[in-house]
Formats: structure tokens, sequence, C-alpha cells
């Protein structure tokens, strides 16, 4: 085991948190331990966000989609009659910035009760909105922005957001075994419900550090990563810039490193956060 992860069981058990498993990859190698024995493929919440945007740019990679596009203009077939028509100048760039004309947590899959939200999804997300005097739309965090780019990835690419992902990024990395949940017209949520395994977390930390690829294989241009990593696509500037983050519910976590090239992930229930620590052993140590 390596250094690393042997001083974050030390501080794992220090703090008593509910960690079931973690995994890093440093100086070529990956390592997973296991420290609760359970499913090793657990839902990383919003987490998933993060395989959404990396979907989002294998199409645009492919000359499928644009940032560019609006919401409609992609699904206009599957738009209710009523829609609201503030959703025609919703782009996919505002998308994946949560800039949409909705209430905060609106869609919230998670917490809510889903029959709040009917049989079909899309229909009300593209009824609901919210007015602001200025006209424009601040960044508000919600479930639907992502479950639209799961619609729109689908709508583009022909496939399954999960199928399009099987396809491009799971079995060019060699993953074993993923797992998506879906609406109730078949759809995949995209916004949370993966189920995977830690080492594969780190997987796709690794793609983005190293410019798109894992180990000899493409998988993103290297135009999508520094578009990720600039715009801040659900992959954050955290301490100073020093880690991206994407964190999710109950204590899911996925940290890229640039300066030592360490990716960590970690997986569990409870309310813990490991970034601090992880980032001062970054500071103060080593590979």
């Amino acid at each position: 085991m390596s250094r690393f992860l042997e001083a974050f069981r030390e501080e794992i058990k220090k703090r008593k948190a509910n960690v079931f498993a973690a995994a890093e990859y440093c100086g070529g190698r990956l390592e997973a331990m296991q420290l609760v024995r359970t499913n090793p493929c657990q839902n990383v919440y919003s987490v998933a966000k993060a395989y959404v945007v990396t979907a989002v740019g294998l199409a645009v990679d492919r000359g499928l989609l644009s940032e560019e596009e609006t919401v409609t203009e992609i699904l206009r077939e599957d738009c209710p009659e009523n829609y609201q028509r503030v959703w025609d100048q919703v782009t996919v760039e505002m998308l994946l910035w949560h800039q949409v004309p909705l209430p905060k947590n609106f869609l919230d899959i998670d917490v809510c009760d889903s029959r709040e939200f009917g049989e079909d999804y899309l229909a009300h997300i593209l009824k609901t909105t919210v007015e602001t005097e200025s006209g424009a739309y601040p960044p508000c965090y919600t479930d639907a922005s992502y479950y639209l780019l799961s619609r729109i990835v689908e709508k583009r690419t022909d496939m399954g957001l999960d199928d399009f992902l099987w396809k491009h990024l799971f079995f060019p990395t060699g993953c074993r075994e993923a797992a998506w949940s879906h609406c109730p017209r078949g759809h995949v949520i995209g916004a949370t419900g993966l189920y995977i395994r830690v080492e594969e977390l780190v997987k796709l930390g690794v793609i983005y550090l190293q410019g798109g690829c894992w180990e000899d294989t493409r998988i993103l241009s290297e135009n999508w990563v520094n578009t990720v990593l600039q715009k801040g696509y659900e992959l954050k500037p955290q301490v100073e810039s020093r880690v991206f983050c994407k964190g999710g519910m109950r204590g899911q976590m996925l940290m890229l490193m640039p300066k030592t090239g360490r990716v960590v992930a970690y997986q569990g229930c409870g309310d813990y956060n490991f970034v601090d620590f992880i980032a001062a052993y970054e500071e103060n140590s080593v590979v």
C-alpha cells in the first residue's frame, strides 16, 4: 500500500469516518483499498455530473454537439407544446454552468419524493421557470441541468448516456462494472445515481490530469480537458487552486492534484470532508 493510502487510512480511523473505500493514482500506479465490506459499486451521487461533462466532451469532440446550441434546438421533438419559451435561450454551456431559469435545488432527485416530478421529467423541467428583473440567470445548482444534458447527449448520439460512455470511456479504460439510475421513461438520470467502483473514479481524474489520455489511449481531446478545468465544469479548483474537486452527497469525492499528478477518490456514507487533509499531505509530502 502506498504511503499516502496508509496515511489516509490512519486519518479515517482517527476521525472515525464511515469511508467504505479509497483509491489513489500516482507515479503511474493505481491502488485501491476497501475499508468496509460492502458492495464495491456505490452511488457516487453528484460526482456523476463529472461523467456527464465527459460525455458532453466526447460528443463535442466528435462534432455531434456544440456548447452554443440551445436546449430546445436540440430537443425540439421532445418538448411539450406549452414549454416556457425562455428555454429557447438556454445553451449547453449554460446547463454545464447550472445557469438555468429554475428555483434552487429544483428536481433534487436524491432528496425529494420523485413522485413530485411526474412521469415526464423533461416536461416538468421545461414547463417551469423563474423570472428575474435583469433577465439573466446566475448559477443555480440543480439536478435538472444535468438531466437535460443527459437527454441532449442521448438525442445527438442516438445512444443512452450510459451506453455512450461504455463505448467511449468505460470499455477503453477497462471498467469492470457501472450502472446508472433511469427516470420513469427510461432515460439516464445523469445528475446522480451512478453506481461505480472507487478506482474508476480515479481513472476519470487521471484522464483530466493527463490531457485526455488513459495510459496510451486518447479518450478526450486536450481542448475539452482544458475547457473543463479552466471553466470549472464540475471539477472546481479549491485550496488556492492546488486541487480540483468534485464531491457528492454523503461523503463521495474525486480530487485531482496537478503538482504531483496524484488523483484520489473515496466513497462512504457520512458527513465528513478530507479535502484539507489531502491538500496538506500534497503540499508537505510527496509521491
